[in-house]
């Protein structure tokens, strides 16, 4: 079990702890933080691993989680009925319908092919080759799908910038079938 200090890169990479220590041995994602590809970087980095531990921090603080037994908290604090708990504030249930919505806006960002796999490894805490079999894809795909799925929700978090298109990419342009001197009228008397 190691728990390491993370190290901010970029402009303020001289403050050392400014973020607080995360477990390693806690988080599904960190076998692949302590996994280095070919070339010796990390698999995942900072923001993408930052990234999966958000998700999961508002999935489980959403209360999200399937339910296997049932719910002896509403009999024990005097609630029941439609009414929930008379000890959970008005303030409780709001942050609790606000990480759901946060949860359900970062799946719609990445998109239903990649929510999955997030939902699995991150929120569900599956490993990677049980999400890979019940997904039925091929053996070791997982890691770049889940590489994928967290680069695009750390942009959907604003924590990696969006791509910049470089000069070897031509812009992409919008095509139409008409001539390239076809310009639309609007007529006057329908609007």
């Amino acid at each position: 079990m190691a728990v390491t200090p993370r190290r901010l890169r970029g402009e303020h990479s001289a403050e050392v702890n400014t973020a607080p220590a995360r477990n390693l041995a806690e988080s599904p994602l960190a076998w692949l933080a302590r996994r280095k590809d070919k070339d010796g970087q990390p698999m995942l980095t900072d923001a993408e691993f930052d990234a999966g531990e958000k998700i999961r921090a508002d999935f489980w603080f959403a209360q999200m989680t399937p339910r296997t037994t049932a719910n002896w908290s509403l009999l024990l604090s005097g609630g029941g009925g439609g009414r929930g708990a008379p000890d959970i504030g008005p303030d409780m249930r709001d942050a609790v319908v606000a990480a759901k919505e946060r949860v359900k806006r970062a799946l719609a960002a990445v998109g239903p092919d990649l929510a999955g796999v997030l939902i699995d490894v991150c929120c569900h805490l599956k490993g990677l080759e049980t999400s890979e079999k019940e997904s039925g894809w091929p053996q070791r795909s997982g890691k770049i799908i889940l590489q994928i799925a967290l680069r695009q929700l750390a942009r959907h978090y604003g924590m990696v910038p969006p791509p910049v298109a470089t000069r070897e990419q031509k812009p992409v342009r919008v095509r139409h079938w008409g001539t390239n001197d076809y310009r639309p009228e609007i007529d006057p008397g329908t609007m």
